[in-house]
Protein backbone atom coordinates (compact mmCIF):
# COMPACT_ATOMS: atom_id res chain seq x y z
CA UNK A 1 0.00 0.00 0.00
CA UNK A 2 1.27 3.42 -0.82
CA UNK A 3 0.51 6.76 1.09
CA UNK A 4 2.38 9.74 -0.84
CA UNK A 5 5.33 9.30 -1.08
CA UNK A 6 5.73 5.89 1.56
CA UNK A 7 5.48 2.56 1.47
CA UNK A 8 2.86 0.89 4.22
CA UNK A 9 3.85 -2.44 4.77
CA UNK A 10 0.84 -4.42 7.36
CA UNK A 11 2.39 -5.88 10.60
CA UNK A 12 0.81 -9.00 11.29
CA UNK A 13 -1.01 -9.16 14.33
CA UNK A 14 1.31 -12.50 15.93
CA UNK A 15 4.33 -12.09 17.30
CA UNK A 16 7.20 -14.63 18.25
CA UNK A 17 9.20 -13.76 21.05
CA UNK A 18 12.41 -15.83 22.70
CA UNK A 19 11.08 -15.04 26.00
CA UNK A 20 7.95 -17.13 28.68
CA UNK A 21 4.43 -16.57 28.44
CA UNK A 22 4.86 -14.92 31.88
CA UNK A 23 7.15 -11.80 30.99
CA UNK A 24 5.00 -11.24 27.21
CA UNK A 25 1.98 -11.30 29.50
CA UNK A 26 3.80 -8.72 32.09
CA UNK A 27 5.06 -6.94 28.60
CA UNK A 28 1.80 -6.44 27.02
CA UNK A 29 -0.01 -5.25 30.12
CA UNK A 30 3.38 -2.92 30.47
CA UNK A 31 2.74 -1.56 27.29
CA UNK A 32 -1.47 -1.82 27.03
CA UNK A 33 -1.59 -4.03 24.20
CA UNK A 34 -4.73 -6.66 24.28
CA UNK A 35 -3.75 -10.24 23.81
CA UNK A 36 -5.92 -12.37 21.63
CA UNK A 37 -4.12 -15.64 21.66
CA UNK A 38 -1.02 -17.04 23.61
CA UNK A 39 0.99 -20.28 22.98
CA UNK A 40 4.47 -21.69 24.03
CA UNK A 41 6.06 -22.58 21.05
CA UNK A 42 7.71 -26.38 21.30
CA UNK A 43 11.66 -24.59 20.57
CA UNK A 44 10.88 -22.23 23.64
CA UNK A 45 9.80 -18.77 23.54
CA UNK A 46 5.91 -17.89 22.97
CA UNK A 47 3.94 -16.90 20.37
CA UNK A 48 1.35 -13.83 20.92
CA UNK A 49 -1.48 -12.88 18.93
CA UNK A 50 -2.47 -8.76 19.45
CA UNK A 51 -5.88 -7.73 18.95
CA UNK A 52 -4.18 -5.34 16.84
CA UNK A 53 -1.07 -4.17 14.80
CA UNK A 54 -0.79 -1.49 16.43
CA UNK A 55 -0.24 -3.24 19.47
CA UNK A 56 1.88 -5.85 17.57
CA UNK A 57 4.13 -3.04 16.35
CA UNK A 58 4.50 -1.76 20.44
CA UNK A 59 5.21 -5.35 21.50
CA UNK A 60 7.75 -5.59 18.86
CA UNK A 61 9.31 -2.83 19.77
CA UNK A 62 9.55 -3.15 23.49
CA UNK A 63 11.13 -6.56 22.60
CA UNK A 64 13.65 -5.28 19.93
CA UNK A 65 16.31 -8.49 19.19
CA UNK A 66 13.93 -11.12 21.35
CA UNK A 67 11.52 -10.77 18.79
CA UNK A 68 12.18 -14.65 16.25
CA UNK A 69 12.29 -13.29 12.62
CA UNK A 70 11.15 -16.46 9.99
CA UNK A 71 9.28 -19.15 10.58
CA UNK A 72 9.17 -21.14 14.10
CA UNK A 73 7.86 -24.61 14.94
CA UNK A 74 4.45 -24.30 16.11
CA UNK A 75 2.29 -27.57 18.36
CA UNK A 76 -0.93 -28.31 15.74
CA UNK A 77 -3.75 -27.84 17.89
CA UNK A 78 -6.16 -31.25 18.94
CA UNK A 79 -9.82 -31.02 19.47
CA UNK A 80 -10.77 -32.37 22.34
CA UNK A 81 -12.94 -35.37 21.87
Amino acid sequence: MTTGSETVVPISRAVNVSVEQPQVVAMCKKHDAIISAIETLPSGGTRVVLMNSADAAKIIKAFGSKVLTGTVARTHWMRAV
